[in-house]
């Protein structure tokens, strides 16, 4: 795909940047501050369309998809963690609305967060 902000239209931020991922698999984008990757998450869950070129999920189009949906098939941690004015235990359930006390707590060590919670 090709992209460039809207607020910015002569400044393209990707030109044919073309990503192949296999079924089953994780991806994690890293690399340095100003590399693309917050950009490139944005694209996948359709914040912005690309100028050119398209993305597909499993042969399908994402435009194609509902957009809803979409966004609540991904998951996405940030350079900077986002801690709510809130519990760790109400912090977790933000991406498990809902869970239990045992599904907490295998989040929590599922994230190696665990041990320093209970420190």
């Amino acid at each position: 795909v090709s992209f460039c902000y809207p607020t910015r239209p002569n400044q393209l931020i990707f030109d044919r940047f073309c990503l192949d991922v296999a079924p089953g698999t994780t991806v994690a984008l890293v690399g340095p501050s100003g590399g693309g990757k917050s950009t490139a998450v944005a694209l996948i869950e359709r914040f912005y369309d690309p100028a050119a070129g398209s993305i597909f999920i499993d042969g399908i189009n994402i435009k194609d998809l509902n957009v809803n949906h979409l966004r609540s098939q991904l998951g996405y941690v940030g350079q900077e963690p986002t801690l709510f004015d809130t519990t760790i235990a109400e912090n977790i359930m933000r991406g498990h609305p809902g869970a239990t006390k045992e599904q907490i707590i295998e989040a929590a060590k599922a994230s190696n967060a665990h041990d320093f919670i209970m420190s």
